[in-house]
C-alpha cells in the first residue's frame, strides 16, 4: 500500500495531495528515513510524521486505502507514549506563550500611532 494512500487513511493530512506534498518536504520518515509517497507500507514499520508542528512517533498496525470514521482511522496505527508526552508538553509551552499576549481590540488611534512612532524614533538613534 502506497504511503500517501495510508496517511491520507488514517487521518494524518486532509487530503492525499497534501500527504504528498508533506512527504516530499521530509515531514515523513519510515524507520528512520526519507520516503517517496509511493513507498510500499508493511504492517509493523515505524513512522515520524511532523505535522503543524507537532512530531507523532507511530507503528503502523493495519493497512486501509479507504478513509473511514476517525475512530476506524486510529485503529491503523499506534503512538508511542514518550511521542505523547512530548507533544502534550510542547502543547502546553506554546499555550503558555501565548498566555501573556493580549492583541490590541482595533486599530490604534492618532495618539497611539504618534506614541508607536515616537519609539520608533527612539530605536533609530
Amino acid at each position: 500500500m502506497r504511503l500517501d494512500l495510508w496517511l491520507w487513511a488514517a487521518r494524518f493530512y486532509r487530503t492525499r495531495s497534501l500527504a504528498r506534498q508533506a512527504i516530499e518536504h521530509g515531514k515523513v520518515e519510515v524507520d528512520g528515513q526519507r520516503a517517496k509517497p509511493s513507498r510500499t507500507l508493511r504492517g509493523g514499520e515505524a513512522l515520524k510524521v511532523e505535522r503543524a508542528a507537532e512530531l507523532f512517533e507511530v507503528s503502523v498496525l493495519g493497512l486501509s486505502d479507504t478513509r473511514g470514521p476517525a475512530s476506524v482511522a486510529q485503529t491503523l496505527y499506534s503512538e508511542s507514549d514518550a511521542s505523547r508526552e512530548r507533544r502534550a508538553e510542547a502543547r502546553a509551552r506554546r499555550a503558555a506563550e501565548r498566555a501573556g499576549y493580549q492583541p490590541p481590540e482595533g486599530r490604534p488611534d492618532k495618539r497611539a500611532r504618534r506614541l508607536i512612532r515616537a519609539l520608533g524614533d527612539i530605536d533609530a538613534t
